[in-house]
């Protein structure tokens, strides 16, 4: 019986950011112009990184694949939502639901690894510049990324599949602007302290993982940077490090407040403010943040917007 009462589900309902008509056609306009420059600037960023031969290092590389990771993840979630603002009936399908949870889990346990890889690749250019092309070669960072994509499928695969096994009664409300699992969580009609536990564990093993290597790199990155006997290479290195560690703070900062605290704390509305942050601010922020701090990504930009001619790849 129970079966046959959650198969019956086809929709949810999501109630979106707020049902004031006015505030709608605002958040519209407003979210659509940061969905814009999040498509622009992040495949803005990997044509730039492609196009010139000075930004294939292995810095470059991980953040080629983070723009393309901020855009998958953007879409996933910010189209749907622009649509819903327009719409009087805010609904989704059972499976187009879960296929957005997907897709949301993969795309976000793979910007967590790789803002980790980036931080082990910052580690080992400042601490063991010598051996950097070595150790970071073109085939070991291949080999990173991958990884990265294929852990954030598999955990994705492995809690979709678990929460979409839940039994639904009646309510199919979900109170947020997309499928997220802790509101979907309330929507079961059976005891879901376990599951609540078994995702909050993957997502501390996700975020915590990334974490200490992000902390234990970065420790060892101030400690060479303080060793350094060069001002101008201590201003450089400081420089490099600071724009990773804006993306980083924004990112756990939002992440760790939804996923990570205590479930008889959850506040849906402020959970709603904290995922607008990292589901649609965050993306569009991203290529900002290296961008506007790196001189190689500004030089690069400027030959394109005066078009100087750059070598061809080979």
């Amino acid at each position: 019986m129970a079966r046959k009462n959650y198969t019956s589900l086809t929709e949810f309902i999501l109630l979106g950011l707020t049902d004031t008509l006015e505030l709608q056609v605002i958040l519209f306009l407003l979210f659509s112009v940061i969905y814009t420059l999040t498509v622009v600037g992040n495949v803005g960023t990997i044509l730039l990184i492609r196009t010139d031969p000075r930004l294939h290092t292995p810095m470059y590389f991980f953040l080629a694949n983070l723009s393309f990771v901020d855009v998958c993840y953007s879409s996933t979630i910010t189209p749907k939502m622009l649509v819903d603002f327009l719409s009087e009936k805010k609904t989704i399908s059972f499976a187009g639901c879960f296929l957005q949870m997907y897709f949301f889990i993969a795309f976000a346990t793979t910007e967590c690894i790789l803002f980790g890889l980036m931080t082990y690749d910052r580690y080992v250019a400042i601490s063991k510049p010598l051996l950097y092309s070595l150790i970071m070669s073109r085939t070991v960072c291949l080999k990173m990324a991958a990884g990265a994509f294929a852990a954030g499928l598999l955990n994705s695969m492995v809690n979709t599949s678990y929460v979409s096994s839940l039994p639904f009664c009646s309510s199919n409300v979900i109170h947020h602007f997309f499928c997220d699992t802790p509101p979907i969580f309330k929507l079961s009609c059976s005891d879901t302290h376990l599951n609540e536990s078994i995702f909050s564990t993957f997502a501390g093993v996700n975020m915590v993982g990334a974490l200490l290597v992000i902390l234990t790199s970065y420790s060892y990155i101030l400690f060479c940077i303080f060793c350094m006997h060069s001002g101008e290479g201590r201003c450089k290195a400081f420089s490099t490090c600071a724009s990773h560690l804006t993306a980083l703070i924004l990112f756990y900062s939002t992440s760790i407040y939804t996923y990570l605290r205590p479930t008889s704390s959850y506040s849906l509305n402020q959970d709603k403010i904290a995922s607008v942050f990292y589901t649609v601010v965050i993306p569009m922020l991203n290529p900002l943040i290296y961008s506007l701090r790196n001189k190689e990504v500004k030089k690069a930009l400027w030959n394109v917007i005066t078009r100087k001619r750059i070598p061809s790849i080979l």
